[in-house]
């Protein structure tokens, strides 16, 4: 811990009833008339500590409810009870290089008038973090007794450490939860604001198609602006609402601990509980074909494709599903240099009665050195170095959208797809139970 610490103005309840155990312990264990125990509230470089009173026994003030209350009588009985050393006592605070051999001078120091009174620095990593004062006027301190006060004064200096710790923390908790607000502000504006350029994008497509014969092979094209359109909206809808969610559960919190993780919510994907049902990969397949064979076209890249009819349906979630043939088709395409090929391949395996889905490039494929590390959230390895843009999200997220409808995923790299040294190509595999 530095040498500058926050201020304590509101000692926690648990220290306040630690203060007024060891209190007690003193008045009844060691027969002291009088004991108090000072907090700093603040210590700083080159500054001035000033002293607030928490505990005392018997008791003239106690602190309750964040404030120093002074018990009927009390008046100035306390300043009485501390020595002329006390004025020069913030002088001693501040100065770090004798606060430890101040322990030793101050707990046996007797002051005219304040016979067998005791004044011990609460002391943690060489911090003065307040004040034990006790007074025993008619029997003096044994060297036993003072090696056991010298206990409860290391113990109440950890006391104060660990409050000041906690409410640090408290201070670091409470400003990132301010952050995160702010960021998600920032975020629901940046939603609200994609919705309007979306929804007008998806009305030109379809204006658009309107204008076009039914024959045209750029139906398909805007077909597929105005289906990937719905796909956004469909995904920014439901991360909305799982971010509004999250923070309502924010805002309910009470405590000061972090709210639960969602550890299988990864960003911008279905709902967390997947719903399975029985789908034909076919009209699932279809459509992203049209569309990758038309991003293909702009990169001179070819995309083939063997669907076998009457394949029997597999056990999956539609929305689950189209997102992890995205990603994982758009990923060989963009990894794809010009002039290469992209296939993909439906396998029926009835013995084992799993149907798989083959996505093949001649692309450059995964180098040996990354691909244990392929499926981690964030990683790009040596294609972070290169001049393709990427998150490192898509296939963590295919992953455990795989891993969440039940399915296998592998890949395979090089798959010797290409004659070229520089493009070794990979090969991902999606299985999925059938119908049986």
């Amino acid at each position: 811990m530095s040498n500058s610490l926050s201020i304590l103005i509101s000692p926690s309840a648990e220290l306040v009833s630690l203060c007024q155990s060891q209190v007690e312990l003193l008045s009844e264990g060691f027969k002291a008339d009088w004991t108090a125990v000072y907090l700093t509230a603040k210590w700083e470089e080159n500054a001035s500590s000033e002293l607030l009173p928490v505990v005392s026994y018997p008791e003239q003030f106690s602190w309750q409810n964040g404030k120093m209350t002074s018990l009927p009588g009390s008046g100035d009985e306390e300043k009485l009870m501390l020595p002329s050393l006390w004025q020069t006592l913030p002088e001693r605070l501040n100065d770090a290089e004798t606060q430890i051999e101040s322990f030793n001078y101050l707990h046996k120091q007797e002051v005219a008038g304040q016979n067998n009174q005791l004044i011990l620095p609460l002391i943690y990593e060489e911090i003065v973090m307040g004040l034990l004062v006790t007074v025993r006027k008619d029997l003096p301190w044994r060297e036993t007794e003072l090696t056991q006060i010298e206990k409860i004064v290391k113990t109440l200096a950890l006391g104060c450490f660990l409050d000041q710790r906690q409410e640090w923390y408290k201070q670091q908790l409470q400003q990132q939860y301010a952050k995160s607000a702010h960021q998600r502000d920032r975020l629901d504006n940046l939603l609200h604001q994609l919705r309007n350029p979306l929804t007008a994008l998806r009305t030109f497509g379809k204006l658009l198609l309107k204008r076009l014969l039914a024959d045209e092979r750029d139906q398909n094209v805007v077909k597929g602006i105005i289906r990937e359109s719905d796909r956004i909206q469909d995904l920014l809808r439901q991360f909305e609402e799982e971010n509004h969610l999250e923070g309502e559960n924010i805002g309910k919190s009470t405590s000061l601990a972090l709210p639960e993780a969602q550890a299988n919510s990864p960003l911008l994907l279905p709902s967390i509980t997947l719903s399975l049902e029985f789908i034909a990969i076919d009209e699932v397949l279809t459509p992203l074909l049209i569309s990758a064979q038309a991003l293909a076209q702009e990169k001179q890249i070819g995309v083939t494709s063997t669907i076998p009819t009457n394949l029997p349906a597999i056990k999956a979630n539609f929305a689950a599903l189209r997102e992890v043939l995205t990603n994982l088709i758009d990923n060989a395409i963009k990894y794809t240099p010009a002039g290469g090929q992209v296939d993909v391949s439906v396998k029926f395996k009835k013995e084992d009665n799993w149907e798989t889905i083959e996505i093949s490039d001649t692309g450059y494929g995964i180098p040996q050195e990354d691909q244990q590390h392929i499926f981690e959230r964030r990683y790009r390895g040596v294609q972070a170095e290169g001049s393709i843009p990427g998150t490192g999200l898509g296939l963590a997220i295919v992953k455990d959208l795989v891993e969440q409808m039940q399915g296998k995923i592998e890949f395979i790299s090089p798959n010797r797809k290409s004659q070229k040294a520089s493009c070794p190509g990979t090969t991902f595999i999606v299985g999925f139970k059938v119908r049986e």
